[in-house]
């Protein structure tokens, strides 16, 4: 394994990354650049990496307000003001390795 310090670079993200390395949390992005240190958390051989990606509640209403009442997962006391366009949502960019 090389030395010095390892970084995770996610690319771009809609709208926030926390990122695993063989179950070790190594923090999250939610802003440029959207990279976190993974160093600490690998180790020779194969590694496992995870990633979660949140976006906000928006395609999830969409998406809800398009189904039919019955199967919605979702509800609101507000307003529905949404456009009905699905927003940008998860990894968006090259994810790589930078050492």
């Amino acid at each position: 394994m090389r030395s010095g310090r390892v970084w995770l670079d996610l690319g771009r993200v809609a709208d926030i990354a926390e990122v695993w390395v063989n179950g070790v949390n190594c923090g999250v992005a939610w802003t440029k650049p959207y990279r976190v240190e993974i160093t600490k958390a690998l180790r020779n051989g194969n590694n496992e990496l995870r990633i979660g990606v949140t976006n906000t509640w928006a395609n999830r209403l969409i998406g809800d307000h398009r189904l039919p009442e019955e199967k919605r997962v979702t509800w609101t006391n507000a307003p529905y003001r949404l456009d009905g366009n699905l927003v940008e949502a998860g990894l968006m960019g090259e994810v790589k390795i930078i050492y």
